[in-house]
């Protein structure tokens, strides 16, 4: 399985748009744009899904399932568990830095 999500994740990291997964997996730049559009879980043939988790792993990107460890030990990025209600309460989020002003 993979979500939308992840998807634009993999991209991000192969540094690669719509266009050029699409020529990877062998399918169509609408079919990545609906893959991409989904509100979680990707939904498409099992055929193209199949051909796209393909493209993605022979381009170096290892998709992780929740709960599953990488077995690969690579580097990535991963969603932490959501936290519970009481959770959030006592942790406070950093500041995004302040950009640097420029000066005339």
């Amino acid at each position: 399985m993979i979500t939308a999500a992840q998807m634009r994740a993999a991209r991000a990291l192969l540094g690669i748009d719509q266009r050029q997964l699409a020529e990877l997996a062998g399918i169509s730049v609408p079919t990545i744009q609906r893959m991409e559009a989904s509100a979680d879980v990707v939904r498409g043939n099992v055929d193209s899904l199949m051909r796209l988790l393909a493209a993605l792993d022979g381009a170096g990107v290892e998709v992780i399932n929740e709960g599953a460890t990488s077995l690969d030990g690579g580097r990535g990025v991963r969603l932490k568990a959501k936290m519970k209600a009481s959770d959030s309460s006592t942790a406070e989020p950093s500041a995004p830095p302040r950009a640097a002003r420029r000066r005339p």
